[in-house]
């Protein structure tokens, strides 16, 4: 048996997934996981099974049980296939962190129709333009996003239901009011019985972050045929390394539309374990939302955990975390000091995820990891398999950069515009730089497109961020490489500062120029009040490019 299908079921017993059950349910079981396949359906519809009257969502409009879940969006479904509903549809879903996100995903899976996740911070032309280009027919939405579909020019090319109505508040221009049926009118159907099996498994498209321009659809299946097992690189290979449990609360504050929230959407599925959801992100909420739900594992993006330390420490000593034994970060590079500040304040619970939307998990990096090395993003995960590689294509040297290209089952298709990643010999890079240590551990230098060169000299922003985060008095900070007449290219520095103890420019300068090479050193440095960054909390670096490009050199501030 390989190695890595032994560690997987280790993983699977660790969390409580692996236990007896009786014959009789593990017959429903099989059924349900064959009718359904590996789709959010077929992960409500066991947990029906197992567990049936425990919380599966629990969000501002109350408690949901796994029973109630399944049978509701059984009825959904029933609901829009009396409207001609079905498989050749594709389901737009533009929605916020609560039930009606993971409705509309498992409903997507039981109509056998592809889900097209959308992120809730489109404006509307960028809706109407990306719900065309990926072929949406039916759009699942928030009550407050009406303005945003008026202004996508959708509203007579799909059909439209509303999945959520905020609890006790009303909305102007409320799509209710204007004719538009809900989740709640379809789950009166009193077809609660499982709906036929679709023909096909629906696929999901996730959107790449778009922090460089327009969104691109990512669509991914898993690769049944590979040779190591159809556990690698799916989310199995999360549960190796991060020690979740099954049936424990999760807080699932990163975006459910973002890869990183979708896999412990459907991780909580597999686990049995109830979703925690909030509209919004408010960092106080957080904290008083693991007290109040007594929440064992939260999910979350680096710049959240950034937000709850800047809270007072008044604040946060208000509310007990005690029951907080997991913190899962992903979806943008986590910096080594916000690793041990985060640890220092709130216990050694953080397990950070390396990965992207195009090639899946790749690494994690424990509590150990981090306080060894607190910039690492970990030993690779079990099944999935790393090469760093030359600008020639050949293998590096353990501790050599290059760039980093991953091979797994959970198999990218490319683009859904068109276009994919670089594969050489089944490897797909990620796009970034790094290096493997003799530990295993894997280093990131940086995205490869972000590769600076002023001078001649090649210089990786994220190397630069390292050394100034490491400044007491620095918080956050972004390096880019602006236009110059002389160098070609410049670098340059936007940095967020401590309220105490905050550094001049030409003090960042000179902790950069005491800790680095010479042309290493920005030589525009800007103090903000915060640092630009989308839904899921990524630095838009090309919106501080153009904010700095026009700085004059070397006086900045």
């Amino acid at each position: 048996m390989p190695n890595n299908t032994v560690e997987m079921i280790r993983a699977l017993v660790a969390t409580g997934v692996l236990r007896p059950i009786p014959p009789g349910r593990l017959l429903r079981l099989v059924t349900e996981a064959r009718r359904w396949g590996p789709t959010a359906a077929a992960a409500a519809a066991t947990s029906a099974v197992r567990h049936p009257r425990e919380p599966a969502v629990v969000d501002e409009a109350g408690t949901l049980d796994w029973e109630t879940l399944d049978r509701r969006t059984n009825a959904i479904t029933h609901g829009l296939q009396a409207l001609g509903i079905g498989e050749d549809d594709v389901v737009g879903v533009l929605c916020r962190n609560h039930r009606g996100f993971v409705e509309a995903s498992i409903v997507a899976s039981k109509l056998g129709a592809d889900a097209v996740l959308l992120n809730t911070g489109f404006s509307g032309p960028q809706l109407g333009d990306v719900a065309r280009r990926e072929g949406v027919t039916v759009l699942v939405h928030d009550q407050d996003f009406a303005a945003e579909v008026a202004g996508s020019g959708l509203e007579e090319q799909v059909a439209r239901f509303v999945a959520w109505e905020q609890p006790g508040r009303a909305v102007e221009g409320d799509p209710g009011a204007g004719g538009v049926p809900t989740f709640d009118d379809l789950a009166r159907s009193v077809h609660t019985d499982a709906p036929p099996a679709p023909q096909r498994h629906s696929n999901v498209v996730i959107l790449s972050s778009g922090t460089t321009g327009t969104p691109k659809g990512t669509r991914r299946t898993i690769d049944r045929t590979s040779a190591r097992g159809g556990a690698k690189g799916s989310p199995l290979g999360i549960l190796a390394r991060i020690p979740l449990r099954a049936r424990a609360r999760t807080l699932i504050s990163a975006p459910l539309f973002h890869s990183w929230g979708l896999s412990h959407m459907m991780v909580a599925g597999l686990l049995s374990s109830p979703m925690v959801l909030r509209v919004r992100f408010d960092a106080e909420d957080v904290l008083a939302t693991i007290e109040r739900e007594r929440v064992d594992t939260l999910i979350a993006v680096p710049a959240m955990l950034q937000r709850i330390l800047d809270l007072p420490a008044d604040v946060r000593a208000r509310y007990d975390t005690s029951s907080l034994r997991v913190v899962a970060l992903s979806g943008s590079a986590l910096p080594g000091g916000l690793a041990i500040r985060w640890m220092d304040a709130f216990g050694d619970t953080l397990y950070s995820l390396y990965g992207s939307t195009e090639v899946a998990g790749v690494a994690v990096a424990g509590p150990a990891d981090l306080r060894a090395a607190p910039d690492t993003a970990g030993p690779v995960l079990p099944g999935i398999d790393v090469r760093i590689l030359r600008e020639d294509g050949t293998e590096a040297a353990v501790g050599e950069a290059g760039g980093i290209y991953v091979r797994s089952s959970m198999v990218f298709d490319g683009y859904t515009g068109g276009g994919s990643k670089q594969v050489v010999d089944g490897y797909m890079s990620t796009g970034d730089v790094g290096r493997l240590d003799r530990a295993g551990r894997l280093f990131i230098g940086g995205r490869e497109d972000d590769m600076i060169v002023s001078g001649g000299e090649n210089v990786f922003p994220q190397e630069v961020e390292e050394v100034i985060l490491r400044h007491p008095g620095v918080r956050e900070a972004v390096v880019v490489g602006v236009p110059d007449e002389q160098f070609g290219q410049r670098l340059a520095a936007l940095v967020v500062p401590e309220e105490t103890g905050a550094p001049t420019p030409d003090e960042v300068r000179q902790w950069v120029r005491d800790n680095l090479a010479r042309h290493k050193v920005p030589r525009t440095v800007e103090l903000a009040d915060d640092l630009p960054r989308n839904p899921t909390g990524k630095v838009l670096r090309r919106v501080v490019a153009e904010r700095l490009g026009g700085a004059a050199d070397g006086n900045a501030g």
